[in-house]
């Protein structure tokens, strides 16, 4: 059997939903699967999300939304205007679902120890994506994990020979993008499909070695497995800006 690269998209608390995700792609001890931050906030698994990656041999980038947590909890702190900026944007369902016990210094570990970007040769995985105008070894976490506009409307590639494959940006936020639809544009592929949001529901697995997207809606109970070219959308990277009245919570 071939060796897959699997590349899972924004879980965001979705427990059950991604254990539906994995049992349809159904990968192997040989395949390698990777996700792409944003393990947890907003739905109400965010703790048991986090103890299944953490104990798998799954490989895990750094989210926004790991980084809010680290922000406000990662030395023993908790400060107002970080803590209220997190809880906003769903964290407090992350609290509540670990529960009276509270989030164990270890997990907060873990989640400080997750690298921002994985160079896979072709491909290359981020959370959000890259500042094209900061060289790349200058570039931070700030620029990995949270920015948006000014990378999907890059107007030539990052990289001449990789793909940026990320999630942060929910898709049908893009412009001309329907909601469970992956995007792409100049040189990056964007698998966010936006499993919390009420608009959507997708969760999204994508199986870079077959071209194979897996999806489960984590809100209605839908699975179904589509050709890349099925699941995609090419945006037009000039009509980015107007994408902003759309702009959700981080």
């Amino acid at each position: 059997m071939t060796h897959r690269r699997i590349v899972i998209g924004d879980v965001h608390g979705h427990y059950d939903g991604l254990m539906r995700l994995l049992e349809a792609i159904a990968p192997s001890d040989e395949d390698s699967v990777y996700f792409l931050g944003d393990l947890i906030d907003r739905g109400t698994q965010s703790a048991q999300v986090v103890k299944f990656v953490k104990q798998s041999s799954y490989h895990c980038l750094l989210g926004n939304h790991e980084q809010m947590l680290i922000d406000v909890l990662g030395d023993g702190e908790v400060y107002g205007p970080a803590l209220q900026g997190w809880l906003y944007s769903g964290g407090h369902a992350t609290v509540n679902s670990y529960g009276e016990a509270g989030i164990p210094q270890g997990d907060i570990d873990w989640m400080r120890s997750l690298p921002t970007h994985l160079d896979l040769g072709d491909i290359w995985l981020v959370h959000a994506g890259v500042h094209p105008q900061i060289p790349l070894e200058k570039q931070s976490a700030e620029e990995f994990c949270w920015i948006r506009e000014e990378f999907h409307s890059i107007a030539k590639p990052y990289f001449p020979d990789k793909l940026i494959i990320t999630g942060h940006t929910i898709t049908f936020t893009l412009p001309g993008v329907t909601p469970g639809k992956l995007a792409q544009g100049n040189g990056w592929l964007d698998i966010d499909t936006g499993a919390y949001h009420q608009k959507s529901g997708w969760l999204t697995g994508l199986d870079i070695t077959n071209n194979l997207v897996y999806q489960v809606n984590v809100l209605r109970g839908r699975v179904r497995k589509l050709s890349l070219s099925e699941a995609v959308t090419r945006i037009d990277p000039s009509q980015v800006g107007r994408m902003r009245r759309h702009m959700l919570r981080p």
